[in-house]
């Protein structure tokens, strides 16, 4: 089963040179007695689309264990970003020295749940300044507990999570503030929630100034633990109307994006599916969520498909969102796209038309149509030149680095939202004033699937070359304005100040 599931991709600056250098997750051998096992790799931006390996002068090889997913951020507040790494058998936490080398501080981070985990991200959930840690856990599984399944023409297949009845709890992690972490999944109530996690995704979904948790789960209810300011969290998902699809039937959630695609101030969530489910946009209203299906809307491309990685970002600097999917089946088809790769699928670029309404553009907007069994998808701007690029890690297969070449119509800006420590403010808030029409973002770089994405926030500015205003809000709910930037640059942004930064591609 895990071979199907795997893996993610980050993109993280972890020499501090400005440019963003790229990390992908390898699976690796499930038999124990298998020594010829890959390793995870780091590649480092030289500039002008060229990258080194250094995994092994970095040290982040891994430890032989069966790679998911990664996350990346300033867990302890040096400054250096680090990494986690989910696992069929547990986590890996990396920490950055900030000499180009990272050490494996798990043990004594005291990261000691050995659950399959896929999707994780950081976050501050109680408010003390220190980022958090959530684990979307998948299936209670091992090779022992393995089971046959078949395609319909009687080749042997993967299975549905259903087949092994399984369902796993979260996990959640308190960063202490000192390098370690307690596990307070208990504390937290979320053994009341069991589930196949995969996706997911922190925002203060309610507004209420603190933050929640969506986990999507495969071929069961998702879970919307809301943060009510004291543990436990309570899952609200089925009464705030994301638990399910408007049939009340449970889906194959994958990846998500927490995107406020109608720039109303409130966070939307795109759940990917597997084929005939379609890719679902849940709409917030005040804290509740509709499941909208639109003829023109993200998701109605999307029924022949089963879709993995997710992001929303203007390639094309219009001012309109535009959506970028992953695609690789899990089960065999009648008819296979590539001869080689029963499970092969093309990846999808859809252009954003209006408010939550799109056309796809074929061939995924490359010059040769993509077909892999894709699965993670980082997005960023790897060459500093103002745009959102993307990489995609597939399935017992290369990975592919898009570079962004689109058509432009307008203007854009780039900000990096600081903490006092120099650390990227995960979950701050940005509104920004583009003429006349308010653009919310968010950074919010651990979403996707099992990827973790430029913390930097970009905003596509159509024709207006002068931003009016921006509007940050901290995670601590401090608010600072900023009036009057131009555009085409890119600003670092602290409480009390910001500054335009030249970024090179050397």
């Amino acid at each position: 089963m895990p071979e199907i599931k795997g893996g993610g991709v980050g993109l993280l600056d972890y020499d501090g040179d400005g440019l963003l250098d790229i990390f992908c997750v390898q699976a690796g051998a499930l038999d124990p007695a298998n020594n010829q096992r890959p390793t995870h790799r780091l590649f480092r931006n030289l500039g002008n689309w060229q990258f080194q390996d250094v995994t092994v002068t970095a040290g982040v090889s891994g430890d032989g264990r069966y790679g998911m997913g990664c996350a990346c951020a300033d867990y302890d507040g040096d400054g250096h970003v680090d990494i986690h790494l989910t696992h069929v058998q547990g986590s890996l936490l990396y920490r950055n020295n900030g000499d180009g080398t990272f050490s494996d501080v798990t043990a004594q981070a005291g990261l000691t749940n050995v659950a399959w985990g896929v999707g994780s991200t950081f976050f501050d959930l109680d408010g003390d300044s220190h980022l958090d840690l959530f684990i979307a856990n998948y299936l209670r599984w091992n090779l022992e507990a393995e089971v046959e399944c078949f395609s319909r023409g009687g080749m042997p297949d993967y299975c549905s999570p259903l087949s092994y009845s399984a369902p796993a709890v979260d996990t959640l992690y308190r960063n202490r503030g000192d390098g370690t972490f307690e596990d307070m999944t208990l504390r937290a109530g979320l053994d009341k929630a069991y589930g196949n996690g995969l996706g997911v995704a922190t925002a203060d979904f309610d507004r209420d100034g603190r933050f929640d948790l969506f986990v999507a789960n495969d071929a069961a209810p998702n879970q919307l633990w809301m943060n009510q300011g004291a543990l436990p969290l309570v899952d609200q998902a089925l009464i705030r109307g994301c638990a399910v699809n408007a049939l009340g039937m449970s889906e194959a959630g994958m990846g998500i994006s927490s995107v406020d695609l109608d720039n109303n101030g409130w966070r939307d969530l795109f759940v990917t599916h597997l084929v005939g489910e379609a890719n679902r946009l849940f709409m917030n209203t005040n804290g509740q969520f509709l499941d909208v299906v639109d003829p023109a809307g993200p998701g109605i491309t999307s029924w022949p498909y089963t879709s993995f990685g997710v992001g929303f970002f203007d390639f094309d600097h219009d001012r309109i969102l535009d959506l970028y999917v992953a695609n690789g089946r899990v089960k065999r088809a009648d008819r296979d796209l590539d001869p080689n790769n029963p499970y092969a699928e093309p990846n999808q670029l859809l252009r954003g038309i209006s408010n939550a309404r799109f056309e796809e553009i074929p061939n995924a907007g490359g010059n040769r149509p993509l077909i892999e069994s894709s699965r993670g998808a980082a997005f960023g701007d790897l060459d500093n030149d103002g745009d959102i690029d993307v990489v995609v890690v597939n399935r017992d297969g290369p990975t592919h680095l898009l570079r962004n070449v689109a058509p432009k119509h307008g203007h854009w800006i780039t900000l990096r939202i600081l903490e006092d420590n120099g650390s990227d403010a995960i979950g701050a808030e940005v509104m920004i004033q583009a003429g006349d029409q308010k653009l919310w973002r968010s950074v919010s770089p651990h979403e996707s699937y099992a990827s973790s994405n430029d913390p930097r926030v970009h905003c596509g500015l159509g024709p207006i070359a002068e931003v009016r205003q921006i509007q940050v809000t901290w995670p601590d709910g401090q608010v600072r304005v900023f009036e009057n930037l131009s555009a085409d640059q890119f600003f670092e942004v602290r409480r009390d100040a910001i500054a335009p930064r030249r970024h090179s591609n050397r």
